[in-house]
């Protein structure tokens, strides 16, 4: 009993930090102490460790010798490395979820659509955009394949609000529609080709370190 209790916690420590990581709340390079984890959530440093594991698994913390936990860095080649394979796997659930798409799966991905469009913040944005890719995705019935994809939008969400967390300007999304014309149309391959370029587009901003520093950010926008 003791053992599901600590993989309870855990899992609810795992989640909360991956919130914070992804949405910038704690910095890249930023050290994770297992004390004041365990303090802040009225634990013991068992289920601490544990959700140290679960976020190192997905990518979002290192264990570094002598050093601890601290949250993971990533840079131009990590966003570029998520980008192709958010294409080669969103791309195969499309083909495989393409015979299944009906009229209102399409227009709830067009309404996904109109609320990214007058989004008026990352946050907002990134909900919408991927409730688009949900939408049109998810009839492949292929859940392996969806759970690769979620984590990889995860990790698309972290690089976008650690580069848009500040600003954002409402955007048209003309991919979007381009991918639902050619679905209606029945024009598959230029559906996948249109989806496969969208979401290998990186956009670059310069953004503030909280010591004041300025450094180079990406974020796949897509």
């Amino acid at each position: 009993m003791a053992k599901d209790t600590d993989d309870t916690i855990a899992g609810r420590i795992s989640r909360e930090l991956a919130d914070r990581i992804i949405l910038g709340a704690i910095e890249p390079g930023a050290r994770l102490r297992q004390d004041h984890v365990a303090k802040e959530f009225g634990t013991s440093h068992v289920p601490v460790r544990e959700a140290f594991r679960r976020l190192e698994a997905q990518g979002l913390a290192v264990s570094e010798p002598r050093r601890g936990v601290r949250v993971a860095a990533f840079d131009l080649r990590e966003v570029r490395e998520v980008a192709e394979m958010r294409a080669a796997l969103e791309v195969l659930a499309l083909r495989h979820a393409a015979p299944h798409l009906t009229a209102a799966i399409l227009d709830a991905a067009e309404e996904a659509t109109r609320a990214g469009d007058t989004a008026r913040d990352v946050r907002s944005w990134e909900e919408a955009n991927r409730a688009f890719h949900r939408l049109i995705l998810a009839p492949c019935a292929m859940p392996r394949l969806l759970a690769s994809i979620d984590d990889l939008h995860a990790a698309s969400a972290r690089f976008l609000f650690a580069t848009w967390h500040a600003e954002w300007e409402a955007r048209t999304d003309h991919d979007h529609r381009a991918i639902l014309a050619s679905l209606r149309q029945g024009q598959l391959d230029a559906a996948a080709a249109t989806l496969a370029r969208h979401v290998q587009w990186i956009g670059k901003r310069p953004v503030k370190t909280p010591s004041g520093k300025t450094r180079e950010t990406f974020a796949i926008v897509g």
